[in-house]
């Protein structure tokens, strides 16, 4: 893809504090009134309190199926909790080199940014605590900052992602992104079923697929999505040197070729198809969030999609999908 540097906030608390402040004015505060009890049309809760046993309804999730009752009536039927009132939701963020890949100051870094500060103030202001995994690509999980409430935290959450922003001249080291490291770890963090966005661009080593089904199987897994115009196709701008973000492997290209940028969208085409349909197969909510996209607008689709969706059913398992 074409190499797009761009300049970095100084990584200070102040500068967290300023960017939570234009989210507050310039998407949380319209966001105010259009979202009469978000937490609950974001966070879906399982409490650990059971209310009840009823017989299975088609919009029941079937991880509540109580099999022992259902094989003794003959008659499938699932458990009833009462909700949790305090929830948690953690990020799990991708933020390996290609996600700082993008026009200045909308590049995918940004967006993940924007999404975790607008997101996790949401939820702070409703009373949830927000965590977060901090994942640079390596076989390593991340960096884990454990979930706790109050504006503070997402100030955290914030200069955590400024301070890792990297400097104009950074140069991508040799290595690949191992996104299952980040989604299996996670599998051993998260104790308590929780609502978990998984923010990447999906540029990885294969292999994630299946530690994503599996993490959505115990917990309310969304998918947020980053990409960039240009992954998909490339315009006529003559020679053009492409570096891939995640080895620093470069290409020189010549794009005012016709049957290289067919070539170049239809292999675009094909990776789309394949993971979109990877995403559906894991039974994950999915939020696709591109660098020439508004936030605002974004936020509200995706916050119309949870509120009219019906609770998903849980990703059968991965053995069951294959016998």
């Amino acid at each position: 893809m074409p190499d797009t540097p761009r300049p970095t906030a100084k990584a200070t608390p102040a500068a967290a504090e300023r960017l939570l402040q234009r989210l507050e004015w310039t998407v949380i505060r319209p966001l105010d009134g259009l979202l009469q009890g978000a937490s609950r049309t974001l966070l879906r809760g399982a409490g650990i309190d059971l209310a009840d046993l009823r017989e299975y309804q088609p919009h029941d999730d079937v991880r509540h199926i109580d099999w022992n009752v259902t094989a003794r009536l003959a008659t499938p039927h699932v458990r009833v909790f009462t909700e949790d009132r305090d929830m948690t939701a953690w990020f799990l963020l991708d933020l390996s080199p290609s996600v700082d890949f993008g026009p200045p100051g909308q590049a995918k870094r940004d967006l993940v940014a924007g999404f975790v500060g607008v997101l996790a103030r949401l939820l702070q202001r409703h009373g949830n605590r927000v965590g977060a995994v901090l994942h640079d690509g390596s076989a390593a999980m991340g960096r884990v900052l454990p979930a706790r409430g109050g504006r503070d935290q997402v100030l955290q959450l914030l200069h955590a992602l400024v301070a890792g922003a990297p400097a104009p001249s950074f140069v991508a080291p040799p290595g690949i992104t191992e996104l299952q490291r980040l989604l299996m770890g996670a599998q051993r963090l998260l104790r308590r079923r929780s609502a978990v966005f998984v923010l990447s661009d999906f540029l990885s080593t294969p292999g994630w697929d299946k530690p994503l089904a599996r993490l959505a199987q115990r917990h309310d897994v969304v998918a947020v999505r980053l990409l960039d115009p240009l992954e998909l196709t490339l315009p006529d701008m003559g020679l053009l040197l492409l570096r891939d973000p995640e080895t620093g492997e470069q290409l020189q290209v010549d794009t005012h070729e016709r049957g290289f940028r067919h070539r170049f969208a239809r292999l675009a085409a094909q990776r789309e198809a394949d993971l979109r349909d990877k995403l559906a197969r894991a039974g994950v909510d999915t939020l696709e969030l591109s660098t020439d996209d508004d936030l605002l607008a974004a936020l509200l689709r995706f916050m119309d999609l949870r509120a009219h969706r019906p609770r998903r059913a849980a990703a059968p398992p991965l053995a069951a999908r294959h016998g």
